[in-house]
């Protein structure tokens, strides 16, 4: 699953929960192949994937972190039981999709959720991204009246958020970028028991 000779990134999508099949929709319209893991046996959601499309590819979650991108779609407590799939991230790019609403900001050190994530994925490229919609929305097509559905991105490694604004395009949004982690990267982040501003809001993009 990593690249092929004529560059073509692989993707993979950890989660099939609303957010990780939101995500694999966006793949099957577009027909981009993506593997979708999660902590069950792939036979187990098979059948579900199928209906999306021949596209997404259910597999195992060890099969899955092999990809170039990996959609970090589950639930903020769980990213260390990804993290540690693998010794080293290097070389790879992590989306991140989680949503850390709720967890005491002393949890995680008085850190942004998205930097505290970045820290267990050690020597990975990380963006945070796709997480500002909620899941109805997200699974809707991107393209609306004309315009194409906003999503924002934030990243400390400028060629990871362009790697992931070319692919987000190709699914059919408009990516905005925000800057870094702990800048702009705020507004699409939860603090405690507050959500950054820009969550939720359902922006369309008219060229």
């Amino acid at each position: 699953m990593s690249k092929s000779e004529n560059n073509i990134a692989s993707y993979a999508i950890i989660g099939f929960g609303k957010i990780g099949r939101a995500l694999a929709k966006a793949f099957a319209r577009n027909g981009i192949k993506v593997s979708i893991a999660t902590t069950r046996n792939p036979e187990s959601f098979a059948p579900d994937a199928a209906t999306i499309g021949t596209e997404i590819i259910p597999t195992t979650l060890a099969e899955a972190v092999k990809a170039d991108v990996i959609f970090l779609a589950v639930r903020f407590e769980s990213h260390p039981d990804v993290a540690k799939m693998l010794s080293t991230w290097q070389g790879k790019t992590i989306v991140d999709v989680t949503n850390a609403y709720g967890v005491p900001p002393e949890e995680l050190g008085g850190q942004p959720s998205s930097k505290f994530v970045a820290q267990a994925f050690t020597g990975g490229k990380l963006v945070k991204g796709f997480n500002h919609l909620g899941a109805a929305i997200l699974d809707q097509n991107p393209a609306v009246n004309g315009g194409r559905r906003v999503v924002f991105l934030a990243s400390d490694d400028e060629g990871a958020a362009a790697e992931i604004g070319v692919l987000a395009e190709n699914l059919g949004f408009s990516p905005i970028k925000l800057g870094g982690l702990s800048e702009g990267g705020l507004l699409v982040q939860a603090r405690g028991n507050t959500w950054g501003q820009l969550i939720f809001k359902d922006l369309v993009k008219f060229d």
